[in-house]
C-alpha cells in the first residue's frame, strides 16, 4: 500500500477531533442536535484551517444511516464514502477552476432532483470567492431557497470578495487560526502515534513555520521526519526550514549592546553564507526582543526554553531600547523586499538599530562635562556639609557640636545645582530617564529630599515611571532611600543639557575661529573669492 501523507491520514472524522474551532463546533453541534440545520453556511479562514474538513464533517452528520447527529457513526456505508470522497450526494466544486456561469448553471440544473443515496444533497463550494460575478448571481436565487433536500457549504480564503447578497443568505463562521501551542500539541499527538522520535524544541520551531495552519504544520512535520531520516532534531528542523541559529541572535543582541558595527555585519554575512532567509532572520530576532520585553514586564509569561537568554538580556538592555529596536525590526521587516537585496536591507535594519539606540550618543558627550564637574562632585560623594558651610560660615566656631550630627547621614546636606551636572553623568542613566535628569536641576538637597526644578519646555518627560527610575539611581548612588519632589518651571541655572549644548556651542565656535584663520583658506578666500560653510566645519571630538 503507497504511503499516505500525514495531512490526509490525520485529517478530522469528527468534531471532537477539530483542533482550535472550538467556536464553530459548538454552534453546528447544537443545530445538529436541535434540528434547526441552516440551508446554506459559509466558512472562512485562513488556509489549512479546517473549512473543507467541518463542511465534510457536517455533510456526514446529516447523511450518516444511523440518523442526523453531531456524532455520525463512521461505519455505515455513507460516512466511509464521504470519509473515502465518493459519497454521490456530496457534490465537491472547486470554484477557481469553474468561474463561468455556464458551470455554475450547469451545476444548479441538478439541483431539484432527489439525493440518490443519502439523506440530503449537499454541495460543498471551496474558494467560493473565486465565481465570476455572473455565477453569483446565476446562485444567489437558488441559495436562498432551496430546495428541502439541498444544503450548500461555502469555503472561501477571502470573504471580502463574496457579494453582500450572497452573505446575507447563508450562516457566517470564521475559523481561526491555530495558536503554536495548539499545532505543537497536535503534533506531539500525532508523532507519539506514528512512534517518531523528536524533541519539544523541534516542535516548536514547525509550529511557528506553520503560521497557524494545521495543514501546513503537517506537510513540514513530513518533510521534517525525511531530512530528519526518522526522527526530529532541532538543529536539523532549523536547516530543514532555513532558520536562523539560536547562537547567532544571542550574538546580534551582544553586538547591540556593545555598540559593535562590525560585528553586526559579520553576522550578516554569516548568515547569509549559510543560506538562511534574511526575512526568517528578522523574524527570529524579533521574537528573541519579545522575550525579553516579556522578562521585563512579565516573567512568568515565559517558556522555560526561552528563560536563560531572555532574562540575562532583559538586565543588560533598557526596556526603552528593546522597544525601540523591535519598532526598527517591524518597520524594516516590512520594507525589506525593498531593498536592492535582502542582505542589504537586513544590514541596514541593524545599523539603524545602532545609529537610533538613545544611549551611545549621550555617553560620547558625557566625558567632557564631568571633566570640567569633577572637583564639586568630588564632594558630594563625600557627605559633606557644604550648604551649612556656605550658608552660616560665622556660626561654625560659636557650635562645635552641630558638625556630627550633620556630617553622619549624606541626605542631610548634598549637592546644590552646581553639582548637579556631574552627578547626572554618573548615574548610568538611559532614554528619556537620562532626558529627564539632564533637563533639570538641582535646587535643594537636605533631610532626605531631593527638590528638581524641570524646564517647562520638557515637561512632557515626566512621569512616574522615570522618576522612580531617577530615584532607584539616586538612592544606589547614595546608598540610602530618598524622596524626589519635581516641580515644573524656570531653572534659575543652566539644565545639564544646556551647559553640555554651551559646551558644544563653543567648540564649534572656536572651530570655526580656527578654519577662518588658516593661512591656507585665507590664500583660497582671497584668489578665488570663496567662503567657508559653517555649518560644514565639525570640531575634533
Amino acid at each position: 500500500m503507497s504511503y499516505q501523507v500525514l495531512a490526509r491520514k490525520w485529517r478530522p472524522r469528527r468534531f471532537a477531533d477539530l483542533v482550535g474551532q472550538g467556536h464553530v463546533v459548538r454552534a453546528l453541534v447544537n443545530a445538529l442536535e436541535h434540528d434547526r440545520l441552516h440551508h446554506a453556511f459559509l466558512f472562512s479562514g485562513t488556509r489549512g484551517v479546517g473549512k473543507t474538513t467541518i463542511a465534510r464533517i457536517l455533510a456526514k452528520s446529516i447523511n450518516c444511516e444511523a440518523g442526523v447527529s453531531s456524532q455520525p457513526c463512521g461505519t455505515c456505508q455513507s460516512c466511509r464514502e464521504v470519509d473515502e470522497g465518493r459519497f454521490m450526494d456530496l457534490i465537491e466544486v472547486d470554484a477557481a477552476s469553474r468561474t463561468k456561469v455556464d458551470d455554475t448553471r450547469e451545476l444548479l440544473d441538478n439541483v431539484q432532483y432527489a439525493p440518490t443515496r443519502g439523506r440530503y444533497k449537499v454541495y460543498l463550494i471551496d474558494e467560493v470567492h473565486m465565481l465570476s460575478g455572473h455565477s453569483f448571481n446565476a446562485l444567489l436565487k437558488t441559495l436562498e431557497e432551496p430546495p428541502p433536500h439541498v444544503k450548500f457549504l461555502l469555503a472561501t480564503t477571502d470573504p471580502q470578495k463574496l457579494p453582500v447578497t450572497v452573505l446575507s443568505r447563508c450562516l457566517q463562521f470564521n475559523l481561526k487560526r491555530l495558536a503554536p501551542e495548539q499545532i505543537g500539541a497536535q503534533l506531539e499527538k500525532i508523532l507519539g502515534a506514528e512512534a517518531v522520535s523528536f524533541d519539544g524544541a523541534s516542535l516548536a520551531r514547525i509550529a511557528r513555520a506553520a503560521d497557524g495552519s494545521m495543514r501546513d504544520a503537517l506537510s513540514l512535520l513530513d518533510q521534517a521526519i525525511s531530512f530528519g531520516d526518522g526522527k526530529l532534531v532541532e538543529d536539523e528542523v532549523r536547516q530543514m526550514l532555513g532558520s536562523v541559529d539560536r547562537d547567532v541572535i544571542v550574538r546580534l543582541l551582544a553586538a547591540l549592546i556593545g555598540g559593535n558595527a562590525k560585528e553586526l555585519l559579520a553576522l550578516a554575512e554569516e548568515i547569509g553564507e549559510h543560506g538562511v532567509d534574511y526575512d526568517a532572520a528578522l523574524d527570529e530576532l524579533l521574537l528573541a526582543l519579545h522575550h525579553i520585553a516579556l522578562a521585563q514586564v512579565a516573567p512568568e509569561a515565559l517558556d522555560a526554553a526561552d528563560d536563560t537568554m531572555a532574562l540575562d538580556y532583559a538586565k543588560q538592555l533598557p526596556a526603552e531600547d528593546v522597544q525601540l529596536y523591535y519598532q526598527i525590526g517591524l518597520i524594516g521587516r516590512r520594507d525589506l523586499p525593498l531593498a536592492p537585496d535582502p542582505r542589504t536591507g537586513f544590514e541596514m535594519v541593524l545599523l539603524r538599530m545602532l545609529a537610533f539606540r538613545p544611549a551611545q550618543p549621550a555617553r560620547e558627550l558625557d566625558p567632557p562635562t564631568r571633566v570640567v564637574s569633577a572637583p564639586p562632585m568630588a564632594a558630594a560623594a563625600k557627605p559633606k556639609p557644604v550648604s551649612a558651610a556656605v550658608a552660616a560660615p560665622q556660626s561654625a566656631p560659636s557650635a562645635p557640636t552641630p558638625p556630627p550630627a550633620t556630617a553622619t547621614p549624606a541626605a542631610n546636606a548634598g549637592p546644590r545645582n552646581a553639582d548637579w551636572s556631574a552627578l547626572a553623568g554618573q548615574l548610568k542613566l538611559a532614554g528619556l530617564t537620562r532626558e529627564l535628569a539632564n533637563n533639570m536641576t538641582l535646587d535643594d538637597h537636605a533631610d532626605g529630599t531631593m527638590h528638581f526644578i524641570l524646564d517647562s519646555a520638557h515637561a512632557h518627560l515626566l512621569s512616574k515611571e522615570r522618576e522612580a527610575a531617577l530615584r532607584q539611581a539616586l538612592e544606589t548612588h547614595y546608598g540610602q532611600a530618598l524622596t524626589l519632589r519635581i516641580v515644573v518651571g524656570s531653572p534659575a541655572a543652566d539644565t545639564p543639557a544646556k551647559e553640555k549644548q554651551r559646551q558644544l556651542d563653543a567648540r564649534q565656535q572656536a572651530a570655526i575661529e580656527v578654519i577662518a584663520n588658516d593661512p591656507n583658506v585665507r590664500a583660497l578666500q582671497e584668489q578665488f573669492n570663496a567662503r567657508v560653510n559653517p555649518t560644514s566645519v565639525r570640531p575634533k571630538v
